[in-house]
């Protein structure tokens, strides 16, 4: 267990160990809570990460023209939907 000192500004150093076996980055944000007299932080994510992943991979088919639309109503889009199931059927 690792002792830090608190800075003025109420900032606390997180030990480089502590740090690479949590897998913190900069930007990376922490909850913070009292438990049982005891200072806790837990990691959080508040952007789901695997949405930069389908992000991603929803502007890489973009750009390669894997799209359909724009449509004027949702109905339009279904009706598109359908018809393109009809093909890859047929």
């Amino acid at each position: 267990m690792a002792a830090v000192k608190l800075g003025i500004s109420r900032q606390v150093v997180i030990p480089k160990t502590v740090h690479d076996h949590l897998g913190l980055k900069p930007g990376d944000y922490l909850e913070v809570e009292v438990r049982g007299g005891k200072v806790v932080l837990t990691p959080k994510t508040l952007v789901d990460k695997r949405i930069e992943v389908r992000l991603a991979e929803g502007l890489y088919d973009i750009k390669k023209g894997r799209v359909h639309g724009p449509f004027g109503s949702s109905k339009e889009m279904v009706r598109s939907l359908h018809k393109e199931q009809k093909l890859k059927k047929a």
